[in-house]
């Protein structure tokens, strides 16, 4: 079995303004496709290939660079197409927007959590909104394409919102202008679908 570059579920220029079509066309056709290949290739013939990405990331040799940078480059982006929408943006709803307020105090506060979790993460890398056992949240960041799957990554639950912060997610646009790439993305996030991977990660 091999990973599939997956189809948008919009198209390239749906998130405008906010996230232009040059970028979104690069990243998903060039950057996720590259990923999607080079993982192909590095568990072929390994006793990986029968595995779903998920299976593979939770029983992940860390020190396999192959499998790790380009496993967790599929899974990563895979997840960041489908958080976002032309209709995102708003506020969470349902018992993720609960918990959000539980664990942050408002989703104002949350927000500058997750903006601070962002902009700090040096170099290339991820911020996530993660959900425990039990419906508790948390932020966190992971450098380079590691995600909280991944075994003895100082970022644990189950990812259920994440930003790429990757120069080519934003550079075309922003330059480096990283939080105010992070600000617009708050305007297509697809809460509904957050809340769905909250409601089956808790």
């Amino acid at each position: 079995m091999s990973f599939q570059l997956p189809k948008l579920p919009y198209a390239y220029d749906a998130l405008e303004p906010h996230i232009d079509a040059r970028t979104m066309e690069i990243h998903h056709s060039k950057h996720h496709a590259g990923y999607t290949n080079n993982l192909n290739n590095a568990i072929d013939g390994t006793g990986l290939d029968d595995k779903t990405i998920k299976e593979i990331l939770n029983n992940l040799d860390m020190t396999n660079a192959a499998v790790r940078n380009n496993g967790g480059g599929f899974y990563n982006h895979d997840l960041f197409w489908k958080i976002m929408s032309p209709n995102g943006g708003g506020e969470p709803i349902g018992e993720v927007a609960t918990s959000i307020n539980d664990a942050f105090g408002s989703y104002e506060s949350f927000k500058d959590v997750f903006l601070k979790a962002a902009a700090t993460r040096f170099g290339s890398g991820w911020a996530w909104l993660c959900v425990h056992k039990g419906g508790k949240v948390g932020v966190c960041s992971t450098p380079n394409q590691d995600n909280p799957l991944m075994p003895g990554v100082d970022c644990g639950g189950t990812p259920i919102l994440a930003i790429d912060v990757w120069e080519h997610a934003y550079y075309l646009n922003y330059q480096n202008r990283r939080p105010d790439y992070i600000n617009a993305f708050f305007n297509v996030i697809n809460w509904e679908e957050v809340s769905k991977r909250f409601e089956s990660g808790k």
